[in-house]
């Protein structure tokens, strides 16, 4: 039985789209001061990391993930003063705060990139990846953008191509030239003395291309949607040059002291995944973890993807979930509002950290966007493309109460991104007066997760049942044990648990309507209905 080591193992950490979360200055766009006024209701989650969504400098093509200065704060969030305050404030609460760094690209207002840019004889011209046009003129290679089309664009003043595999306003740094790297790595070291308690660090998998910028293969297996799915991206993806990065930053971070963190996008396959912890351990303290996204919501699937995950961790790694993020469809859109609570048991239930997206605690939907509306780069840059998901969808603005704009913003002043239609019933205020409403039912859950450590720090054994639609396993730790039955079906369930003794205590149901010891050996579990359980 090992002790706990670290907050960001037994802590759950929560996203926030700080655009989204509460206008603090009257302007439809929510900031620091505005997260800062909301600090008693991310305490009342029961949450200890707080991840803040990109909050540089930018000109916002990409909302932040164009950055323009590694060092500063974008006006529409705040102030570098505002940030300290903020930081100040949640860790007097016994909060902490991660920061989103982007090293694979930056905008190309940049100062280093306008200089590289300048000549082909500029001494930050290698900062970033140029290259002449193919021998038709054309470019370099065939590469691909996420966001449609060629991932090179054209200079014409240098007669050359520089690489962007997301908008042509987010140029890529060389990161196999060592200056880029020192320097982000000072943009660490620039925030980690101001206190910031770690990194969530951007598409990681990105940050080295082939050094003989070869063509990529067709994929065989394309479906014809997604342009970019065309090729099989063997060169600009998975480079082996990029675990060293990943070491370097690992490296400054553990410099300022063993509670601070690094997190990496990881929205890769399990091979790879694992990879980024490092053979020591020595990468990411969490790669994300983003199988219960994509995994098909049933039973037997779950059940495979988390036992497959639990058995490739290196020794000594400690596991992650994430259900939601700013780049994919609501939860509770994706499988509906019963579930929804399911859904947050299973996640606030595994072992491992739990990564919470702002508004998945009100059970929030995506909401549609009048194409007038639209402000995403990717979804506007591939209209025709069918499927493209507008991210826009699961950023809108968190409805606070009853009053003009939910109280995001002031009456008169037009929210940057639409409300959902639901508001007016899907508010915090008001789910704070519904003690079964899913805050209340998310607030009582990581309550008990907090202060039950068969839950933060216990083993994991997985539970066979007859039901082909229930996923069941136990956390145990020291003599305490936990149960935990999720019906990820339409139907009741009678369950036959008895090889687990005769009964047990019901600590929580997803309904919060049952309470009181049930029998095991004929455990009665509701359609859409998940269980805790003390045995």
């Amino acid at each position: 039985m090992n002790p706990l080591p670290a907050w960001w193992q037994s802590g759950i950490i929560y996203q926030i789209y700080p655009l989204s979360f509460q206008d603090g200055n009257g302007d439809g766009m929510g900031d620091l001061p505005g997260i800062r006024r909301r600090l008693d209701y991310l305490a009342s989650l029961n949450v200890e990391g707080i991840w803040l969504s990109p909050i540089f400098p930018s000109p916002m093509r990409d909302f932040g993930y164009d950055v323009a200065d590694y060092t500063g704060i974008h006006p529409w969030f705040g102030t570098l003063e505002d940030f300290d305050r903020l930081l100040d404030d949640l860790h007097a609460r016994g909060m902490k705060l991660i920061l989103d760094l982007v090293p694979n690209h930056t905008s190309d207002r940049h100062p280093w990139f306008l200089e590289s840019r300048g000549s082909r004889n500029n001494p930050k011209r290698d900062w970033y990846l140029w290259r002449d046009p193919a021998p038709d003129g054309g470019p370099p290679n065939n590469w691909l953008s996420f966001f449609g089309g060629p991932a090179w664009t054209f200079d014409r003043a240098s007669g050359q191509y520089y690489l962007h595999q997301f908008t042509q306003e987010q140029p890529e740094l060389n990161l196999r030239n060592p200056a880029v790297l020192q320097a982000l790595l000072d943009a660490m070291r620039f925030w980690l003395n101001r206190g910031v308690d770690g990194f969530r660090v951007d598409v990681p998998w990105l940050l080295v291309k082939d050094a003989e910028f070869r063509d990529e293969p067709e994929n065989p297996a394309w479906d014809g949607i997604d342009p970019h799915g065309r090729l099989l991206h063997i060169h600009t993806a998975h480079q082996p040059e990029l675990h060293a990065i990943v070491r370097a930053m690992r490296t400054v971070v553990d410099g300022y002291g063993g509670d601070r963190i690094l997190i990496g996008e990881t929205n890769v396959p399990d091979a790879e995944l694992v990879k980024y912890y490092g053979a020591a351990l020595d990468e990411f303290h969490l790669p994300f973890n983003f199988r219960l996204i994509y995994a098909p919501w049933n039973a037997r699937e779950i059940r495979r993807l988390v036992e497959t995950y639990e058995a490739i961790l290196p020794q000594g790694a400690w596991p992650n979930w994430v259900l939601g993020n700013h780049d994919q469809p609501r939860i509770a859109s994706r499988i509906g509002p019963e579930q929804a609570r399911v859904a947050a048991m299973l996640l606030l239930t595994l072992r491992g950290t739990p990564t919470c997206y702002y508004g998945d605690e009100l059970g929030m939907e995506n909401v549609a966007i009048p194409r007038e509306r639209m402000r995403d780069p990717q979804a506007l840059h591939q209209p025709e493309v069918a499927g493209v998901f507008n991210r826009d969808s699961a950023r809108t603005p968190l409805p606070w109460d009853g009053s003009p704009n939910a109280g995001f913003a002031p009456e008169g002043v037009e929210p940057w991104l639409p409300l959902g239609e639901d508001w007016p019933v899907r508010n915090v205020a008001g789910q704070s007066q519904d003690p079964r409403s899913m805050l209340s039912f998310f607030r009582t859950l990581t309550a008990l997760r907090r202060r039950t450590p068969a839950l933060t720090s216990g083993d994991y054994t997985a539970v066979d049942t007859a039901a082909d639609d229930v996923f069941a396993y136990s956390r145990a730790f020291g003599a305490e044990r936990i149960l935990v039955v999720l019906n990820l079906g339409g139907n009741d369930r009678l369950l036959d648990l008895s090889q687990l003794g005769d009964g047990a205590e019901m600590l929580l149901n997803t309904g919060m309507q049952r309470s009181g010891r049930v029998e095991l050996c004929r455990l009665r579990l509701l359609a859409n209905e998940g269980l805790v359980l003390r045995t």
